[in-house]
């Protein structure tokens, strides 16, 4: 595991042909531990300036999701409930998997149409590590879009609670003249975004990144 504080060495670029390139299994838990962060970028201001332009976006992947498949998937789940508990009509179950489908499609899409408009998250990783069409086709629960997230972001699911943060008059005072600092805190899934840290700073060589994770 890293360290808390990382140099962050720059990655060289991935790219994703459609076939599967998993090194080794993706961490994904369908119910993630959540490990807090604080990312803190300093340099000439000008060059921070455009990165904070560049990183603020709608901190949503817009998966192109199959709602057809997705309706049959919760259409024959609610046929088969555990033993435990009661089952209901195949009319009720088409309802709901139905009711269920247009309740995803409504919130998804919304969501999706906010990205490259909404500025709300300040550190968005999908503007500045994009996951590639080919891979958001795929669907966020697809083994190979697993792979290329673990890969290329360090985490499966986009960072959560994604806030700017102040820095201290003190920490303000160490920057060399000419110089300013940005910090953010979020929440990141199972394990740290190193992977898109690296590359993301390979893409901005006059900035330094310094990453803080509370584990």
């Amino acid at each position: 595991m890293p360290p808390a504080t990382s140099p962050l060495p720059g990655l060289p670029s991935n790219t994703f042909d459609g076939s599967p390139t998993r090194a080794a299994a993706p961490q994904c838990l369908a119910h993630p531990d959540w490990l807090y962060h604080t990312l803190t970028v300093s340099g000439p201001a000008e060059t921070l300036a455009a990165f904070r332009e560049r990183a603020a976006g709608a901190g949503v992947v817009p998966w192109v999701y199959d709602y057809d498949r997705l309706e049959e998937d919760w259409f024959h789940l609610l046929l088969a409930p555990p033993a435990h508990e009661r089952g209901i009509s195949a009319h009720g179950a088409r309802l709901l998997a139905r009711q269920l489908r247009e309740a995803v499609w409504a919130q998804h899409e919304h969501a999706a149409s906010m990205v490259g408009i909404s500025r709300a998250c300040p550190f968005d990783l999908h503007r500045l590590v994009p996951v590639p069409f080919a891979v958001l086709r795929l669907g966020d629960d697809h083994p190979d879009a697993l792979a290329w997230l673990w890969e290329n972001w360090g985490t499966t699911w986009a960072l959560r609670h994604v806030a700017a943060l102040a820095l201290s008059r003190a920490e303000r005072a160490r920057l060399p003249p000419g110089q300013e600092g940005w910090r953010v805190g979020f929440w990141s899934a199972d394990w740290s975004p190193w992977p898109a840290l690296r590359r993301i700073q390979a893409g901005w060589p006059g900035l330094s990144f310094d990453c803080r994770a509370s584990y």
